[in-house]
């Protein structure tokens, strides 16, 4: 298997000139990472000037009032927002300032198309997967702050980066650290990836305390600003489960060279060891401007409003292995990305579905992970292969039935 990441830089660097013009679609643009890719491309304007970065299009789920917000302060070509009641609201917003409107999922997808040089893919969870694949099937610089459309359909994402020949940039903090490590060594050559955790909210608490956890508890991420849905995976640790699945996808790496530390401070967000014995890390401020500033710039570096770090400040780093007794969640993910086929498109849905469950207060904590296990036992199709869009689409659909059918008779 070949990586999806784009894992070395161009034989000759680009100019930084053309790296600024590049035209930039968002997708996902009120979320948190569409959020502060919009503050890196605005540094970079006070920076370099203001037409760096020109914007194409920025598309929305659902906050229509942040989305026109956005739209009138960076003037792009078209705004999309993805609930089609709210276009009324958008076109009224953006009356008079010539900016296009569409509604709609295929509108999302069609912006996707537009004509940009550069594709950020910060939609939330399997909805990702076709525009993500639109944007791929033009041959661009993709950036990639998604890790559920490839977890869900890494062979689908392979096959099509084979025939489009873009490039994928990873903006998780995690991947987008291995893939600037990797630039150190010859992939082959990898004897473990390691990527690190910060153990979430629920790092020391008991089973016990953690049955009875509510929701503000659990989103209540320790270092980093993030979604909801996100902030709970990173308090199960099914985050960093499907973190693996995507690193094993993004940089062809087995799942035996993959593994994770619980770390605390997120200052380290990975470590490459070598066969001569190297041990290479990446550090940072656990700040999401630091990879979306290194995507926008790719092979180049560009100024970014990010924290800086300062080692003397925190004065040690603290590693753990994780404790997988209490955090089902990263086992069923492992257990997964060694089973293929279509257990991680079930695995991916069914946690969507049990997430959201938790947040709605219909199901606990805990129970989160026995709704993804349940699923996985129960869907017979999880050794099948996910060999095209329609079959893997059609696995989350029947998996997300599942799921929801079992988080009802969890929570009777």
């Amino acid at each position: 298997m070949t990586p999806i990441a784009a894992t070395k830089l161009f034989e000759h660097m680009p100019d930084m000139d053309l790296v600024l013009s590049r035209k930039v679609t968002l997708l996902g643009s009120t979320g948190s990472i569409g959020v502060n890719t919009l503050d890196v491309i605005a540094h970079a304007r006070k920076t370099y000037g203001e037409h760096a970065f020109p914007i194409l299009a920025l598309t929305a789920g659902g906050n229509v009032e942040k989305l026109i917000e956005q739209a009138r302060a960076f003037k792009p070509k078209r705004a999309v927002i993805g609930d089609e009641k709210l276009f009324d609201t958008l076109k009224q917003g953006l009356a008079g300032t010539g900016i296009e409107v569409a509604a709609g999922r295929a509108a999302v997808i069609e912006a996707a198309t537009m004509p940009s040089d550069f594709v950020m893919v910060a939609i939330m969870g399997a909805a990702a997967i076709e525009p993500a694949l639109a944007a791929i099937a033009r041959g661009v610089i993709v950036a990639l702050a998604n890790k559920e459309c490839v977890v869900a359909a890494g062979k689908v994402f392979h096959d099509a980066l084979t025939k489009s020949g873009a490039q994928v940039i990873p903006v998780d903090s995690e991947h987008n650290a291995i893939f600037q490590v990797l630039g150190s060594g010859d992939a082959s050559e990898v004897d473990l990836v390691t990527i690190t955790a910060s153990g979430g909210p629920f790092r020391e608490w008991p089973l016990e305390k953690m049955r009875a956890a509510t929701v503000e508890q659990a989103v209540a991420h320790p270092n980093w600003a993030m979604g909801r849905k996100i902030s709970l995976d990173s308090a199960t640790l099914m985050n960093k489960g499907l973190e693996l699945i995507e690193a094993h996808f993004l940089f062809a790496l087995p799942p035996e060279k993959l593994s994770v530390l619980v770390h605390p401070q997120s200052i380290v967000h990975c470590l490459v060891s070598y066969d001569d014995g190297t041990t290479m890390a990446h550090l940072s401020a656990p700040d999401m401007r630091t990879p979306i500033a290194h995507a926008l710039g790719w092979p180049r570096r560009i100024a970014s409003p990010s924290r800086r770090l300062d080692l003397a400040a925190l004065g040690s780093l603290v590693f753990q292995n994780p404790a997988h007794d209490r955090f089902p969640a990263l086992n069923l993910a492992i257990d997964s990305m060694r089973s293929g086929g279509l257990a991680p498109t079930i695995l991916n849905a069914a946690n969507e579905i049990a997430v959201q469950a938790f947040l709605d207060r219909r199901i606990g904590f805990l129970d989160i992970s026995k709704v993804v296990g349940a699923t996985l036992d129960a869907d017979s199709g999880s050794n099948g292969v996910a060999g095209d869009l329609v079959t893997v689409l059609g696995t989350d659909a029947r998996a997300r039935v599942l799921a929801e059918e079992i988080c009802q008779r969890v929570s009777a």
